[in-house]
Order: structure tokens, then sequence, then C-alpha cells
């Protein structure tokens, strides 16, 4: 159980000075790391051992648990984060750059270029997000569209999944995006695009990894953010560099559609000329 699952449980038998120093800990929860005991303790008006024994109380043998633990509920997805913005931009900025090193060293040529020639030479791709994978599968779409066709989407709003599966063979390929806090019956839908018989290429956090062994390849991409909600830029980048992949697989075939593609924008005055 969550920490704020058992404050909210017990609170209300808890004394007035253990209900401040809870107050203190719920609107803490995403920068506890910064604090001790006793600063935590001082900023609810509190003394320190009425803070350790809230711990003791809510399950925890003293404050170092109680980090560990919002660390790992931070970990899994959770919208936690420090409760001030100073300094914010630049923190963000040294995450975003150390994501995207973790993504290029987590990434080899030859696996990009593998995971290319698959998505160029399938018959039909196929592309699945949930949640807040559903963007970055979007934005994917939109861009292999543009150097080749038969590229779906899904799950399509209102609409199950089983008839997107149904059509998948060994001449196909699907893409999941499996980032932090995926729907309960995410394995369940890796396993049986697995068992079409089609490339399964699984892109998700490191949280994801456990699930790699359904897939036919696995691209790791970190999704960590500074405050409380995760940043996509990484997997945004590594999308482009899967596209640039696949068109460059194409070659001619490839470049012809993006010819196809802009004439029909034309055609259609869609885009804007300059």
């Amino acid at each position: 159980m969550r920490i704020d699952e058992r404050i909210e449980r017990q609170y209300a038998e808890l004394s007035p000075q253990e209900q401040k120093a809870a107050d203190t800990l719920l609107d803490r929860l995403g920068d506890l790391a910064v604090y001790n005991a006793a600063e935590l303790a001082r900023l609810s008006g509190v003394s320190k051992a009425t803070m350790s024994r809230l711990f003791r109380r809510l399950g925890f043998e003293d404050f170092n648990e109680v980090k560990e633990h919002t660390r790992s509920i931070r970990s899994s997805g959770m919208p936690l984060g420090p409760q001030s913005s100073d300094g914010g931009l630049a923190a963000h900025l040294a995450q975003e750059q150390e994501n995207l090193r973790r993504l290029a060293e987590s990434l080899d040529e030859d696996k990009l270029s593998e995971a290319g020639d698959k998505l160029a030479g399938a018959g039909t791709v196929l592309l699945l997000g949930f949640r807040n994978s559903y963007p970055v599968a979007l934005h994917f779409r939109q861009q292999l569209l543009q150097c080749r066709p038969g590229v779906s989407l899904a799950p399509q709003p209102g609409q199950s999944l089983g008839e997107e599966l149904a059509g998948l063979g060994p001449a196909d390929a699907a893409v999941l995006f499996g980032f932090r806090r995926r729907p309960a019956g995410f394995r369940k839908i890796l396993q049986a695009a697995s068992a079409t018989g089609a490339t399964v290429i699984l892109i998700g956090d490191p949280s994801a990894r456990r699930l790699a062994a359904d897939a036919t390849l696995w691209l790791e991409c970190p999704v960590d953010g500074t405050h409380a909600f995760d940043s996509y830029a990484a997997a945004m980048s590594l999308v482009s560099v899967l596209a640039n992949g696949v068109l460059i697989a194409l070659g001619r075939r490839g470049r012809d559609r993006v010819r196809e593609v802009t004439g029909m924008f034309d055609t259609l005055g869609e885009i804007e000329a300059k």
C-alpha cells in the first residue's frame, strides 16, 4: 500500500500533531529525498519523536525506508515531484540530456538497422500504444506513412484489439509502445501479437525490460523527469531515428512515396507553401 493510501486510511486515528506531520509528508512526497527527519519535523511544527512515531504507525521502520518507498512510487510513473519550480528549467534540461545519453548507450547501429529493415520489409505495420504511449505511436505512424503505406494504429477510440491482431502474420510487423503505467493486460497483448508470427518490436522504459522475452526486438528508452510527470522527448527522438532508418532501408521506393505524399499535399492544399 502506498504511503498516501496508508495516511488516508489512518488519518482520523492520528493525533493532531501526527496529522500535521502527515500533511507535511503528503505535501512533499515528490522531494522527500532532499530532507532528513529533523527537517521534516521542523517544517511540520512537531517534535522529531512525533515524526518518528508517525513513520512507525504507517508501517515504516525509519525515514530511510520512507524515502526508498517514495522513490519506488515515482519510478512506477506516479506523478510526484518537488513543490517548487525554482531551478526547474535547468534541472529539466539536464535530465533530458541524461535521457538521450542513456538512450544512445542502450542502442547500437546493428539493432537500429535490423528494426528499420523489419519495418521496411513488412507487409503491414501495426502500431499499438496505450495511455501516455499513444501519442508516441501516433507520431510514429505519421512519420512512417510518409515513406511507406500499410501502417495502422491501435487501439482506435472505442474499438477492441482482436480484429487488429487477427490480421497479422509472419510477413507483418507490430510495434508495441510499453511505457510505464501500462494497462494491466499489456503482457497478454504482447504475447498475442508474438503468437501471430509477426515481427514484434517492443519499445519502453526500463520497467518493460521484463517483457522483452516476448518480443523479437527490445528497444529501451528512458522517460525520467525531474518533476511530477514523465518526459517523452527521448521517445520522440527514438521514433524519428527509426523512421529515418525505414526510409533508408526502402531506398527508391521510400523516396517515391515521399514525393507522392508531398504531391497529394499540394493537390489538396493541406500544407503551407512557405
